[in-house]
C-alpha cells in the first residue's frame, strides 16, 4: 500500500531553500513587526524568488508555527 504524502510542515525541514526563505520572512517580521503579505514580499525581495516560493514559504511557515496570521491578514513572527 503506498504511503501518503508528507504533511506540509515537514517540507520546510527537508528543503534547505524553503527553510532559508522562511527564515528570511521571520527576520523581516521581527525587524518590521506584523505586515500584510504584499509589503512583506517587497521587503524580502520575493519578486526575485522562483514563482510561488513566497506563498509556499508563508504556508509552510504558518504550518510550522514560525509565522502567525492575525484577523486582518497580517503576518507576524511569534
Amino acid at each position: 500500500m503506498p504511503m501518503p504524502p508528507p504533511k506540509p510542515s515537514s517540507e520546510a525541514r527537508s528543503d534547505p531553500r524553503a527553510h532559508h526563505e522562511i527564515t528570511q520572512l521571520v527576520r523581516a517580521l521581527r525587524a518590521h513587526g506584523p505586515l500584510l503579505p504584499q509589503p512583506l514580499a517587497e521587503i524580502v525581495g520575493a519578486a526575485f524568488w522562483d514563482p510561488e516560493h513566497f506563498d509556499r514559504a508563508v504556508t509552510l511557515g504558518v504550518a510550522e508555527g514560525l509565522l502567525v496570521r492575525d484577523r486582518e491578514g497580517r503576518l507576524a513572527a511569534p
